[in-house]
């Protein structure tokens, strides 16, 4: 069995944990994750309140359409260096591995010491245990960008929400001082009427965790910071309304209420 402890916001690394697991084990799943059913197996904890029909939805688009936007990265850059901020328990980098990628997983210390227990030591990936708004975490990527002669890309899934405007706009400077040359940030966004009831979220409301914040266009985050441009942004519901009914129904009836994926470059 394994022993966890974590904060209230790293707890939430839970959700998209069990529902990788129980989506991998469907018969015709979406999305393969054998490292998260192997992480499942070992934990005593009561999955339920993690895995709900909405959540479980957005989970599977989510990881379908950040494994397609870095894949095609990849084969563009194929010496890409990749930075996982807040990484949980996530394995997206066995998903699009090409052999010669560079690998980061950030997270607060709590977080990295559970992902330790999950994760062996792997060539060409990297676990950091500090806070993203502290700028120590950039040493060891900045000298892999060096060595490489590359743009890195930084990744942020489920975590731009719990951080407020200004911890953004920290991050935002930080990323643009440490790496001048330029690169991208694939970032989750939440919408603000989604930060004003997440009560009613069908899995967060287990947990202590809060949205700190929320948009409704990236080009909120843009404006942030000078130098920083939104390029591209997509919902979730472009995914999710594939595969139901009630994906379809949220998505005609809630379009602006859902999660997207937001992409900022600069240099």
């Amino acid at each position: 069995m394994m022993e966890l402890q974590l904060g209230d916001v790293q707890t939430t690394a839970l959700i998209p944990l069990v529902v990788k697991a129980n989506e991998t084990q469907r018969k015709n799943p979406r999305i393969s994750d054998p490292k998260a059913v192997e992480i499942i197996r070992k934990l005593d904890i009561d999955t339920r309140q993690y895995d709900k029909f909405m959540s479980h939805e957005g989970v599977v688009a989510r990881t379908i359409m950040l494994d397609r936007q870095l894949k095609g990265i990849i084969r563009e850059s194929p010496d890409t260096v990749v930075v996982n901020i807040g990484a949980g328990f996530d394995d997206r980098f066995s998903r699009v591995d090409n052999g010669t990628i560079l690998w980061f997983d950030l997270d607060l210390p709590d977080a990295i010491a559970a992902r330790k227990k999950a994760f062996a030591e792997r060539d060409r990936v990297t676990m950091i245990a500090g806070s993203v708004l502290e700028e120590g975490w950039c040493v060891p990527v900045v000298k892999a960008v060096e060595g490489r002669k590359t743009k890195p890309v930084f990744i942020a899934e489920g975590l731009f929400m719990y951080f407020t405007l200004d911890q953004i706009r920290t991050l935002l400077e930080m990323l643009k001082n440490n790496f001048p040359d330029g690169g991208t940030l694939i970032a989750e966004q939440n919408c603000k009427l989604m930060q004003k009831n997440e009560k009613h979220h069908d899995t967060v409301k287990n947990t202590n965790a809060r949205f700190m914040s929320g948009t409704d266009s990236g080009q909120e985050i843009a404006d942030l910071s000078d130098g920083i441009r939104l390029i591209d942004e997509h919902s979730f519901n472009e995914e999710m309304k594939k595969y139901s009914i009630r994906g379809k129904l949220f998505a005609l009836l809630l379009p602006k209420m859902n999660d997207r994926w937001a992409t900022f470059v600069w240099g």
